[in-house]
């Protein structure tokens, strides 16, 4: 099965859960045409096994943060990559793994995927400017930090991004919601860089692996028409007024750009 046969059946299947970082190794496999992943995927087995041997000694939250937090910090070396952080390569999977440095919501990902095979619940956060884990079992929680080591995060240890914020508050979000963060910081990035046509190719794998967001048919309609594919333009608007209940401002605003988008084409 290809990348895109993957994500778009991963699609298909709703918001999740689902094997989030299998995902993202698909997705950044869609920037690596004809490179094997056979060493990418065997170390997200080898993180697994090497959590699930720990599984059985786990009783607490606390001792599964600190499990988790000493195979992929301690061991393998994960961290932020401060130092060149904008680098679209910190949102690709591939490249994370074989740097050891990515963005919060990258090695979130991984942390997820270990904290999951150790039998943790692992959650995604909605906070801002800063991604976040939260991980339960039984029936306590912890918040932490895979950009800064998996460090616990409290009133008491807070990064500088969510300074002000109760991340005990924050919501969970879905596995495709933690996905689709991840490609929108690639998104990002070539909108920053003046590059719509590679926006375009981010934001269709958005599309593929969320299909009944309207918002992400909108975004996609609005690129093609930037970059002059009017036909898959004019699908998008479609797409987003079918999946958008009527009198809501997306419906109006997408029936106003196909519109004006329809007396181009004529």
């Amino acid at each position: 099965m290809t990348p895109t046969d993957y994500l778009k059946k991963l699609g298909e299947r709703g918001d999740g859960p689902h094997d989030i970082a299998y995902a993202a190794l698909m997705l950044a496999a869609l920037d690596h045409p004809g490179e094997p992943i056979e060493r990418p995927l065997s170390h997200l087995v080898e993180i697994s096994d090497a959590m699930k041997k720990e599984a059985s000694m786990i009783r607490r939250v606390n001792d599964g943060a600190r499990t988790v937090a000493a195979l992929l910090a301690s061991r393998l070396g994960y961290d932020g990559d401060r130092l060149d952080y904008n680098n679209a390569g910190n949102a690709d999977l591939i490249t994370v793994i074989a740097r050891r440095r990515g963005l919060p919501v990258a090695l979130g990902i991984l942390y997820m995927h270990a904290a999951r095979a150790l039998g943790l619940r692992a959650e995604g956060l909605n906070t801002q400017g800063h991604f976040v884990i939260r991980l339960t079992h039984r029936h306590d929680d912890i918040t932490i930090d895979p950009f800064n080591g998996g460090a616990v995060v409290d009133r008491d240890h807070m990064p500088a991004e969510l300074k002000g914020h109760d991340v005990g508050l924050a919501q969970t979000v879905s596995d495709t919601d933690v996905l689709l963060r991840l490609e929108n910081n690639l998104k990002m990035r070539a909108l920053d860089a003046g590059k719509p046509e590679r926006a375009l190719e981010v934001t269709s794998r958005m599309v593929l692996i969320a299909p009944r967001r309207p918002e992400l048919w909108f975004d996609l309609a609005r690129l093609n028409e930037a970059t002059g594919v009017l036909g898959a333009a004019r699908k998008a608007y479609e797409s987003c007024l079918a999946l958008t209940p009527a009198g809501q401002p997306l419906y109006n605003e997408a029936s106003l750009s196909l519109a004006q988008l329809k007396r181009r084409l004529n």
